[in-house]
């Protein structure tokens, strides 16, 4: 068998994955983060859009490369917005799942315990990290996968001792998530460290590029040093990750028990190889993958040690709050990913091996829990939202109606929690009814815990939306006065207030009425 067959044979087989992956997780273009990601893009390709609300993505993306690469991707291949995010999310998935066998194929020779590794990954990649609040892939494009997928190539350059090649891949991240990217080198460090007393030759580091990225880091995002305001502070206390305290003791025990199970498996791992260094039996490259197992579960140990201690240090102290929007807890994205890796590989070797049976029974369950448990979180929308399909979902019924008949130039007001009601599904109308709105609760909060400036915005627009539920005609007329409101998106059991309103649009959930 060729090499060239053998790698297109194993391109196709992370293809497959992929594809069963995608089915599994659902696709969901404009969910939660997705509400500022996907309304940037679509700026980026009509600058009309968004005329009072852009600075609630547009300050914030200033750091990263991602709504202009996707946006440029777009007028390169003239495909529609949505059908671009969508290749781009197969995309990204992809790279990152190859990424996750190529590591797999340097820490474990048997066939049975790469393919186990990606399949772990590839069935989890929806599951929850604890206490930081997302998942190890989102059912929608994040740049957060993107910069994950170039982190895992840069693991794959650090293993095979081109450090160049890790740096440039580090870089390329950096400009697309800069908050993973710190982890990512963090991590790289680490391993480059750990595997310094092999017999290979290798080149350093470049000092310049080990002071670089760090630096690259911060320059960015000057803004975060901004003085903290109560406005501020409101805005942050909607994040709970931000307030360690507020943790409960299941999230603990998510930090701690990789650490304990990670030096669980360095003393199997040590343990595995003066075995077979004793019975001298394995072939020069088994001993190679050995090593490079070794090296990265050590390098993970104490990645998780040092993070877990400066995620500490900033989170905790209440004179460092402002630093907390680094978000230095979410090294467990990277941590779980490469946990599983590492336990799913372990896995094929010791147990799966050349079982079909015992493959079937962990993972055809394991699938289909996780598949049940995403159509549990989004009952009210299909599972995967093709491009150009009618949804089902109300609101985004609604949110479709805005987006073809309303002016470009309307500004919008909805319930501040309107991602929290029934049948909603947490979907972002800012990127799917391509329109302004003031600001809502759950994610502009978000946001202006990021970028200080927004703080004082964010809160005056929420509190002239408090009570939403109980709005008279005069609370409306309020909103026109005050802000410009021209358009709000009533519930119906709110429609007993819109008396003075004309509503053009209405399903059964939702009305949408234009302010006289």
């Amino acid at each position: 068998m060729s090499r060239r067959y053998r790698l297109l044979k194993n391109l196709a087989l992370v293809m497959l994955l992929a594809l069963l992956a995608f089915l599994i997780m659902g696709y969901h273009p404009g969910l939660e983060d997705d509400a500022f990601y996907l309304a940037a893009i679509k700026r980026d390709l009509n600058p009309t859009l968004f005329p009072h609300d852009a600075d609630f993505f547009r300050i914030q993306f200033q750091a990263t490369i991602f709504d202009k690469l996707i946006a440029f991707s777009a007028r390169a291949t003239h495909l529609p917005i949505a059908w671009t995010a969508l290749l781009w999310q197969f995309a990204t998935i992809f790279l990152l799942l190859h990424g996750c066998r190529r590591i797999a194929h340097r820490c474990f020779t048997h066939k049975a315990a790469q393919w186990s590794a990606v399949g772990l990954i590839a069935a989890l990649l929806t599951i929850p990290i604890p206490g930081i609040g997302i998942n190890l892939v989102d059912q929608y494009l994040h740049p957060r996968t993107l910069a994950t997928a170039a982190i895992i190539a840069a693991i794959v350059a650090v293993i095979d001792r081109r450090p160049r090649v890790a740096a440039m891949l580090l870089v390329l991240a950096l400009s697309i998530h800069a908050i993973m990217a710190s982890f990512g080198i963090s991590f790289c460090l680490i391993l480059y460290w750990c595997l310094r007393d092999t017999t290979r030759e290798h080149e350093p580091i470049p000092v310049s590029v080990t002071m670089l990225l760090p630096v690259g880091l911060l320059l960015p995002l000057g803004w975060i040093f901004e003085p903290a305001s109560d406005a501020w502070r409101q805005a942050a206390g909607t994040r709970s990750f931000y307030f360690l305290g507020r943790w409960h003791w299941y999230e603990w025990f998510g930090v701690f028990a990789p650490m304990a199970l990670l030096y669980g498996l360095q003393w199997f791992t040590q343990r595995h190889a003066a075995r077979a260094q004793a019975n001298r039996t394995g072939p020069e490259e088994l001993d190679d993958a050995d090593a490079n197992l070794r090296a990265l579960v050590m390098s993970l140990l104490y990645f998780s040690a040092l993070q877990t201690v400066v995620g500490l240090a900033i989170m905790l102290p209440p004179g460092l709050e402002r630093l907390r929007p680094f978000e230095p807890m979410r090294y467990l994205h990277l941590l779980y990913l490469l946990f599983f890796l590492i336990a799913g590989g372990l896995l094929g070797r010791h147990l799966l091996q050349r079982r079909v049976y015992l493959w079937l029974a962990l993972f055809i369950p394991l699938s289909a829990g996780m598949f049940y448990a995403q159509r549990q979180m989004f009952p009210a929308t299909e599972h995967i939202e093709w491009p150009g399909a009618s949804s089902l979902n109300s609101w985004l019924q609604a949110f479709a109606w805005i987006r073809a008949k309303t002016p470009a130039d309307s500004l919008f007001a909805v319930d501040p929690h309107y991602m929290e009601s029934s049948g909603e599904d947490f979907h972002g109308f800012r990127a799917l009814a391509e329109r302004s709105v003031l600001a809502d609760y759950d994610k502009d909060g978000g946001m202006a815990a990021r970028v200080p400036s927004l703080a004082p915005r964010w809160l005056k627009e929420v509190n002239a939306q408090t009570g939403w539920q109980n709005f008279q005609d005069t609370d409306f007329k309020r909103l026109k006065k005050d802000f410009g409101v021209t358009w709000v998106i009533v519930e119906k059991s709110a429609t007993s207030h819109q008396s003075a309103m004309n509503c053009p649009y209405e399903n059964h959930r939702v009305s949408v009425c234009r302010l006289n």
